[in-house]
């Protein structure tokens, strides 16, 4: 394997690592009610417990679903970028077309937040 193919693999897994990093302290930050154990105490602990895991995984799909919508596009926009931008090197004019396929590919994203959002709301 070349060096450049060796050292982008190494800078993938390196990003893949921080975002794993990222999104697990997040969710030990911020998500602590979502995890949280029901008190012997408390009042329907039988539908909190439930709700609980309800949410639980509402929150891990709701991740799931956005985080591969943003990876996904920006493998897509990586790909019609270059390619856009190699096109309108050789025909200016058909910058406005490239515009457009760009746009479609960061679309996937929008496709993962809707959808990130539909199951929260569910949730």
């Amino acid at each position: 394997m070349d060096e450049p193919r060796k050292k982008l693999k190494q800078q993938i897994t390196l990003s893949v690592i921080v975002i794993c990093a990222v999104m697990a302290i997040t969710g030990t930050l911020f998500c602590s009610d979502a995890f949280a154990a029901a008190t012997p105490g408390d009042e329907n602990t039988e539908t909190k417990t439930v709700s609980t895991e309800a949410t639980k995984f509402a929150l891990v799909a709701a991740a799931v679903a956005f985080g591969l919508g943003a990876i996904g596009a920006g493998i897509a926009i990586s790909h019609v970028g270059a390619a856009a931008m190699g096109a309108i090197a050789e025909k200016p004019q058909i910058a406005g077309q490239a515009l457009i396929f760009v746009a479609l590919a960061e679309g996937i994203v929008v496709f993962g937040f809707i959808t990130a959002l539909m199951i929260l709301n569910k949730g």
